[in-house]
């Protein structure tokens, strides 16, 4: 979806300008809201997909002004009150009135080195060939869905050279809605800086982007 998260390429906000020596957290509540998203996700109720299209569905104004760990927070009461561990009044009291669901798991502390070295792999064995090979020109789809993608707005209706087949990997844009993992073929795509930016751009530069299998047209 074209929604707040989308940046690339988007004029207005500035120069990007890294921190140095930025600390892990700038706050103690920083902690303790990336502990919470991760117990919260490890009950087994929703996708990394399903966690990326709540924090899209912020509206923009509060997307823009909040911070990164607040944006993981709205995203997860969404999602706790969607699955029916609580309820609205209760994040709005900070306490609980009621029973909610019960999480398939619970993350324990002694479990979190384990979970954490595991990771959440997603690639998945498909039983199609890779339609296309390094070196093939493909074009990105040029479309606009109101659901979840992971094309970048900025990349789509571009033509570009495949320069890597990355393997297969779960497609977010069904998984995040519940529609199954739906394995696809990932490809690394390059676009020079004309195709992107447009006239006046440098030509040395390149773009990269990795892309599903369906994004992707033979040119």
């Amino acid at each position: 979806m074209n929604g707040p998260h989308d940046l690339g390429g988007q004029m207005g906000f500035g120069p990007v300008a890294p921190e140095v020596d930025e600390p892990w957290f700038h706050a103690d509540w920083e902690r303790r809201a990336l502990g919470i998203t991760l117990a919260c996700g490890a009950f087994g109720a929703w996708t990394i997909d399903e966690s990326r299209h709540a924090r899209e569905n912020i509206p923009p104004a509060v997307y823009l002004s909040a911070s990164y760990y607040e944006i993981w927070i709205r995203a997860l009461e969404v999602l706790l009150q969607r699955h029916g561990f609580v309820a609205a009044d209760e994040i709005a009291l900070g306490q609980s009135r009621a029973a909610g669901a019960a999480p398939k798991r619970v993350l324990t502390a002694e479990m979190v080195p384990a979970v954490l070295a595991r990771g959440g792999p997603c690639d998945r064995p498909v039983a199609e060939a890779p339609r296309f090979a390094a070196g093939a020109r493909v074009r990105t789809r040029n479309f606009h869905p109101t659901t979840h993608t992971r094309l970048p707005r900025y990349a789509r209706g571009k033509t570009g050279l495949v320069e890597a087949v990355q393997g297969s990997f779960v497609f977010p844009d069904d998984n995040a809605h519940g529609q199954g993992e739906n394995p696809q073929w990932v490809y690394t795509v390059v676009f020079d800086g004309p195709e992107i930016w447009g006239e006046g751009s440098d030509p040395t530069l390149t773009v990269s982007i990795d892309a599903w299998e369906s994004y992707l047209e033979p040119v």
